[in-house]
C-alpha cells in the first residue's frame, strides 16, 4: 500500500515547515520584532527601539501593580507572560507626560484642557461588570510619569482606569513596520 509512504512526506513535511515558522518568529522576536494582535494601538508588526519615551510614542510596557491590574488579569483583560505578577506585556501610546495636566470625567480623559478622542471610560465591560475609575479626577503628570492609552479604540483597557504609570514599567518604544 502506498498510502504510508505519502502519510510519512506528509508528517515530515508538517513538521519541517512548523519548525521553520517557530524558529522564524523566534530570530523576529530576537531581534526586535514585535507582534501587536490588540486593538490598543493599530494591530500590526512592531520594531523595538531605542527612541525615548516620550508623549506621542508607542510602548511595550508592564502593566502597574495594584488591585485594578488584579481584577483586569481575574477578568482577562490582561494575557500571561514575563511582567511581574506574570502579567503580558501591553502595547500602548503615551498621550500625556510631565507637567501635562490631565482630567478623567464621565466625558472623557482630557489633557491640557484639550478632549482626547475615544476616551470616554466605559462604565460597565462586555460582561456587564462595573469597571473601574483612576480616583483622581484631576492631576498633573510627574517627571517620572506618563498616561498611556489608545487613541484608536474607546474599549482599550488602559489609563482611563488604572492611571498614570512610573516610566520605569515602560520596557521599551516600539515602532509600527506594517499596520493595518
Amino acid at each position: 500500500m502506498k498510502l504510508k509512504p505519502i502519510l510519512r512526506r506528509i508528517t515530515v513535511v508538517t513538521a519541517i515547515t512548523g519548525l521553520s515558522i517557530t524558529a522564524l518568529g523566534l530570530l523576529f522576536y530576537v531581534a526586535g520584532g514585535r507582534v501587536n494582535t490588540t486593538r490598543s494601538i493599530p494591530v500590526g508588526l512592531y520594531w523595538t527601539s531605542s527612541q525615548p519615551v516620550e508623549k506621542g510614542a508607542y510602548v511595550l510596557l508592564c502593566p502597574p501593580p495594584g488591585e485594578v491590574i488584579a481584577e483586569a488579569k481575574r477578568r482577562g483583560y490582561l494575557a500571561t507572560g514575563f511582567c511581574p505578577g506574570k502579567l503580558g506585556y501591553m502595547m500602548k501610546k503615551i498621550l500625556a507626560a510631565k507637567d501635562d495636566a490631565v482630567a478623567i470625567t464621565d466625558a472623557g480623559v482630557t489633557v491640557n484642557g484639550a478632549m482626547l478622542p475615544l476616551s470616554a471610560p466605559m462604565v460597565m465591560d462586555k460582561f456587564d461588570r462595573p469597571l473601574p475609575r483612576y480616583q483622581h479626577a484631576k492631576f498633573t503628570i510627574s517627571d517620572n510619569e506618563v498616561l498611556v492609552m489608545s487613541d484608536v479604540n474607546g474599549k482599550s483597557f488602559d489609563g482611563r482606569y488604572f492611571g498614570p504609570i512610573l516610566r520605569s514599567q515602560i520596557q521599551t518604544v516600539i515602532v509600527p513596520v506594517f499596520t493595518w
